[in-house]
């Protein structure tokens, strides 16, 4: 069915199908960023969305500067974005925010990186006056 899943039932996971009936391209694997290439990133200037999908609790104990906590309503936006925009994922070590990578790559985003080692490794890598919990 144009512009639906495949349902070939083959046991792979289903690929988009696009008007002609080829399957869309797979996006790129979700890139690992260590802490301090982050704070290299964040201090070049480049245009990315950092985003936090841990709890409110948490970020109140600790947060990377221009991070912005995952709600419903920055989700909604960001599913309105270029697919192209570039995002990094960060929670408290790294596995939440891989979740959360790999389903905004389910959702055609081709640009995403996350925080290896979360807030964690930036604490001790990066800012150790980030707190550790």
């Amino acid at each position: 069915m144009p512009g639906g899943f495949d349902q070939t039932g083959s046991g792979a996971p289903e690929s988009i199908i696009v008007g002609d009936n080829t399957p869309a391209p797979e996006p790129p694997p979700i890139r690992q960023l260590s802490a301090p290439d982050l704070k290299a990133l964040l201090e070049s200037g480049a245009a990315i969305e950092l985003v936090d999908v841990r709890t409110e609790e948490e970020r109140a104990i600790a947060s990377i500067g221009g991070a912005r906590l995952l709600d419903q309503a920055y989700h909604d936006a960001l599913l309105l974005r270029d697919r192209d925009t570039p995002l990094v994922f960060q929670c408290h070590h790294g596995i939440r925010s891989q979740h959360a990578a790999e389903y905004f790559r389910s959702m055609g985003f081709r640009n995403l990186c996350n925080l290896r080692g979360g807030i964690d490794a930036w604490s001790s890598l990066v800012d150790t006056s980030v707190p550790r919990y």
